[in-house]
């Protein structure tokens, strides 16, 4: 009688062999993820988001443009098309602007207040006593409302107030009117500004310093590198893209600056903004056409600036490991 004898290289050869035999591949129709519901399922998940993207953005922009070629005084039914005539009247004008200047002071405070947030920045991403307490007293600011902001600092800056009185204990003459003449209450209304908005820059100057790999700082420590060396060689290179971020959104905010000084002075002792002189075009003048069309020109002068500045300033990968 002869006897078979199954090795265990034999055995597992069969047993391959018939997996290989049972296990039969899908078809191309039955693939995860190939069917034509996971084609349209991202599509699905977007159709809110651009149903809301378009209805408040792209189509009031489309309107914009649309009035900016128009006469409408915004409640007459009947709307003229003139063509280009508000876009002729506003470059003709010089005093439609003249306004622009004032955003001169608001760039001004820009840079400061980005100055201020990338110090404090810098020094509470290191280990400090209460850093956390005092990223919370500069990050309040950006959190309390614009309106309320702006009350609180009219009170602050009026004849009298809480700005004179502190001055008064140093000695300090107190018969000046912060809000009276253009120059100091230009300075003012930009101090505020850089009051409430460096709490955002700070976080996001914060935010980025932290994404640093701490192993970065100990080869920097090891080789002897102070703080100053680190500032410079170690945090500012990898968050340039942030630090371009935040000088796109100076630029654009400066030259858009409405809420504080359409509440403390509402345009007064020559505080008017670009933004505050298109308003009263539109509700005060009842001119919807030309006020669509200084908002037309102000969202190309921002467009501008970004691009040249994105050429200018392109964003780098940093590899930080």
């Amino acid at each position: 009688m002869t006897h078979t004898t199954h090795t265990p290289i034999a055995r597992a050869g069969k047993e391959s062999t018939s997996a290989r035999t049972v296990s039969r591949p899908a078809t191309s129709g039955s693939r995860p993820g190939h069917g034509p519901l996971s084609r349209v399922t991202p599509w699905l998940f977007l159709l809110v988001p651009l149903v809301l993207l378009i209805t408040f953005t792209y189509v009031p922009v489309a309107n914009m443009i649309y009035y900016s070629f128009t006469d409408w005084d915004g409640v007459s039914p009947e709307i003229q098309v003139t063509g280009t005539a508000n876009y002729t009247e506003l470059f003709t004008r010089p005093e439609l602007f003249r306004v622009f200047f004032v955003s001169l002071y608001y760039l001004a405070a820009s840079a400061v207040q980005i100055v201020i947030a990338l110090y404090f920045a810098t020094v509470l991403s290191f280990n400090l006593r209460l850093r956390n307490f005092f990223k919370g007293i500069l990050f309040f600011p950006y959190l309390i409302n614009g309106v309320a902001i702006g009350f609180v600092f009219l009170y602050f800056f009026q004849d009298g107030g809480t700005l004179d009185s502190v001055l008064s204990w140093f000695g300090a003459g107190t018969d000046h009117a912060w809000l009276g003449d253009p120059t100091s209450a230009n300075v003012s209304l930009a101090g505020v500004s850089v009051w409430r908005y460096t709490g955002l820059n700070f976080v996001l100057f914060l935010g980025a310093i932290q994404s640093i790999p701490g192993e970065l700082y100990e080869a920097a420590e090891l080789d002897g590198a102070t703080r100053w060396h680190q500032f410079r060689y170690l945090i500012v290179p990898s968050i340039r893209p942030v630090i371009s971020l935040s000088v796109i959104l100076a630029v654009s905010g400066s030259l858009s600056v409405f809420e504080i000084p359409y509440i403390m002075t509402g345009g007064a002792t020559g505080t008017t903004t670009f933004v505050i002189q298109t308003v009263k075009l539109a509700f005060q003048f009842n001119k919807t056409g030309l006020a669509s069309a200084a908002a037309v020109v102000l969202l190309l002068i921002i467009l501008l600036i970004t691009w040249i500045q994105r050429r200018l300033v392109p964003d780098e990968k940093v590899d930080l490991v």
